[in-house]
């Protein structure tokens, strides 16, 4: 929170000592050769440091640290409080140890900046400041425009000059999406269409090389002009398990807001392409928007591990972890929000699922949005089919006698209903998994 440049008011604070690491990144491919890193100290004057645009702070101890920072045109900011991050990695992950005993910062996109100024108050042993310098793009890219169709167009991480080379590990997969987490960075409002690329390479550099993650912990993350980016590397039609939500990161996706919607509205651009992307991205896993979820916690400052936790299957990161997040205004719009998404590219096949096993009866169940002729089919591995059932209606219920089926080999199925996206999976060896067809309306 902001609070009065003066210090009038304030409690009585101690200025600490800080180590600067700046982070250059070029866009496009350039962005893994203008990568370079340096440190130097900060003492309690108001210190000159090379020109960034991203700050993020760590520290030791039970204390708070704010800053403030000064623009090119020397103006100073207001004095903001380095919050806490909350989109945090799983604990007992390899990123989760990364983090040791240090506080981390969330990175605050301060625009071009030059000088800094620290104070700290209660215990503070030692503060480490990243500043992030990313350059602009030299043109607009061609995938940025708003999204107002249920069609999402997303800029791929090629597009915004990810830097693949600082990557730590490959990426890592949950069985499926089950719910989508709400997010915003609790950056600044003030940025242009322009600008947005360098903003989300700025969180990159600063999760992989200040916060020691694997990559950028968001799974996409949306700008106030409607533009939609690709996070975490592995694909994003895959169930690629994030950084975003400590306790229930496996089996959801994050998507991040870029600002602060605490107090400032989210613009119709940015609900537009949100409400597209998760229900595109929620489609895929077969989830309806409206419904209710269960899942187990792996361990949070709220949710001990193996806490059962019902949730919106669209929910804010505050229903998860003891944060503000995403803001105010933005979580007051989640109820919104998801009846948009329930709307947006219907007619949908909801929560397919099997039961039984080989040797017994196997039966296939599902809903669908609308009524309609529904077809299960399972065939062999040569591609043959074994057994088939329709129906009409909106529930999927069939049941296929597998008494003689061989328990030694694998067999596929499908749940097919006009214009919806199909479920399909398999039974036998290897283990069952759920898949999807997908649908030609995402756009690369």
């Amino acid at each position: 929170m902001p609070v009065p440049l003066s210090g009038e008011g304030l409690p009585p604070m101690k200025v600490a000592v800080a180590a600067a690491v700046f982070a250059l990144a070029a866009p496009g491919a350039a962005a893994g050769a203008g990568l370079s890193l340096a440190s130097r100290g900060l003492d309690t004057a108001a210190t000159r440091v090379p020109r960034f645009q991203l700050v993020g702070l760590h520290w030791r101890g039970s204390g708070a640290v704010f800053f403030r920072t000064r623009s090119l045109t020397d103006r100073w900011s207001a004095w903001r409080s380095a919050e806490p991050e909350d989109a945090l990695p799983d604990r007992n992950t390899a990123e989760s140890r990364r983090m040791a005993t240090w506080r981390l910062g969330s990175p605050f996109w301060t625009g071009a900046s030059n000088m800094i100024q620290y104070r700290t108050t209660g215990r503070v042993r030692r503060v480490r400041g990243y500043f992030v310098r990313s350059t602009g793009l030299s043109a607009p890219l061609s995938a940025l425009h708003p999204q107002m169709t249920e069609t999402p167009t997303i800029i791929t991480r090629a597009e915004w000059g990810a830097n693949e080379r600082i990557r730590r590990a490959p990426p890592v997969y949950a069985d499926n999406v089950h719910v989508a987490f709400v997010h915003h960075t609790a950056g600044s409002n003030s940025y242009t269409a322009s600008q947005s690329a360098s903003i989300v390479r700025a969180i990159e550099i600063y999760h992989v090389e200040a916060d020691g993650w694997n990559d950028i912990g968001y799974n996409f993350l949306i700008d106030k002009y409607g533009q939609i980016f690709e996070g975490r590397y592995g694909g994003v039609t895959r169930a690629v398990i994030g950084a975003h939500a400590m306790g229930f990161n496996v089996g959801s996706v994050g998507v991040s807001m870029l600002g602060n919607y605490d107090t400032a509205q989210v613009t119709p651009a940015a609900k537009a392409a949100l409400v597209s992307l998760v229900a595109w991205r929620l489609d895929l896993a077969h989830v309806d928007p409206l419904s209710k979820v269960v899942r187990i916690s792996t361990g949070n400052p709220r949710y001990p591990a193996g806490t059962a936790v019902t949730l919106n299957a669209i929910s804010g990161h505050r229903d998860v972890y003891p944060t503000s997040c995403p803001g105010a205004n933005l979580y007051a719009d989640l109820p919104a929000i998801r009846k948009a998404v329930a709307g947006t590219g219907l007619p949908k096949l909801y929560g397919p699922k099997v039961t039984g096993g080989l040797g017994g009866p196997v039966r296939f169940t599902a809903r669908l949005s609308s009524e309609a002729t529904w077809t299960v089919t399972v065939k062999d591995q040569a591609g043959t089919v074994l057994a088939s059932g329709s129906g009409t209606g909106t529930a999927v219920d069939w049941t296929w006698d597998a008494t003689t089926a061989a328990t030694d080999q694998r067999y596929s199925w499908a749940i097919v209903a006009p214009a919806m996206r199909s479920a399909t999976g398999t039974l036998g060896r290897p283990v069952l998994r759920l898949a999807s067809f997908f649908r030609p309306w995402f756009k690369r």
